[in-house]
């Protein structure tokens, strides 16, 4: 066997037992021991791994494709759910007033709503992250002019915000480009209203750890301020940001669906969770309650299980409740 060879099975070898001890070390950690310990985190995680699955494997889960008009037949409008009178098996949750089936809807909706949600969240911290460390390791004037903006902004609403930006973009793009652009357009909106708790959290911990020893000495050594806040502080302060993220990730997707609900969020050909629910609101005092209390209860679901697990998180990161 060359030498060569050698060195790739050393490295392979050296990767597997890097990969195990990660694992040893996660299920040997106190995170994982009061997982395992808390009945509310195990329901809540697996009902949002099962949504978010469904949401992603809706092609192959759902009955029918909502949006196919070939699946879709009027003569099968407002069938109610399985369980009344009238009810269809074909139909677990019962069809809408274009005899689609509320169930798929559901499924396809979640896909756009969980869509929003996580994209939002993500660019909210590429924003507040960076701007924090900034703010929290340089101070002065750098800290002054951050906290100053992200105090403006703390002063308006999160609503008004994206209404805001949905209005300019509707002035300023045609309304087909604006209906192409209006996931994008709901992102940053909601995204760019959330940077600040990220920034105000991320600023306090660096401020924190940038005078600790393992900060100086790395700055003895000569190591760029860059390199320190990238791999020595950075990696110190994601654990509050965790739990942020999950906690902003439920208060994303309420935002998206009442933006939608509201007719400010992504087009009816695409429906989220909240465009299905204000769809179906003109029915609920006609006796097709249905239309718009399932989606309504799928939403409930999916927040209050994500805000479980962040409620969790939160508890088992805290040094002081260990």
């Amino acid at each position: 066997m060359s030498t060569n060879t050698e060195q790739v099975y050393e490295e392979v070898a050296k990767e597997r037992t890097g990969l195990s001890d990660i694992l040893r070390r996660f299920f040997d950690s106190d995170l994982w021991f009061s997982f395992c310990h808390s009945p509310v985190a195990i329901v809540s995680m697996v009902v949002s791994i099962v949504i978010v699955l469904s949401a992603v494997f809706a092609p192959w889960i759902a009955p029918t494709n909502p949006f196919d008009l070939a699946q879709i037949d009027l003569l099968d409008s407002e069938i109610p759910p399985v369980w009344l009178a009238d009810g269809d098996p074909r139909f677990l949750l019962g069809t809408d007033d274009q005899g689609r089936d509320i169930f798929s809807t559901i499924l396809y909706g979640s896909r756009i709503s969980l869509l929003v949600g996580f994209a939002s969240v993500v660019f909210a911290m590429a924003i507040g992250i960076p701007l924090g460390l900034i703010s929290g390791y340089y101070g002065g004037h750098v800290d002054s002019v951050i906290m100053r903006i992200a105090d403006v902004q703390l002063s308006f609403p999160a609503i008004l915000i994206a209404f805001l930006i949905d209005g300019v973009a509707r002035g300023i793009l045609p309304r087909e480009v604006h209906d192409e652009m209006a996931l994008y357009v709901l992102v940053f909106a909601i995204g760019i209203s959330g940077w600040v708790q990220y920034a105000r959290t991320v600023r306090g911990s660096t401020m924190v750890e940038k005078n600790k020893e393992y900060v100086q000495a790395a700055r003895v050594i000569g190591i760029r301020r860059g390199t320190i806040l990238v791999r020595h502080i950075l990696p110190n302060v994601l654990g509050p940001v965790l739990v942020i993220a999950t906690i902003h990730l439920a208060l994303a997707i309420i935002t998206e669906a009442t933006l939608s609900f509201l007719g400010v969020g992504v087009p009816v050909t695409s429906p989220s969770l909240g465009t299905l629910i204000r769809v179906g609101y003109d029915f609920l005092f006609s006796g097709v309650w249905w239309i718009t209390i399932m989606p309504g209860v799928a939403l409930i679901i999916l927040v209050l299980a994500i805000n479980l697990v962040g409620d969790w998180l939160r508890d088992a990161l805290n040094p002081k409740l260990r």
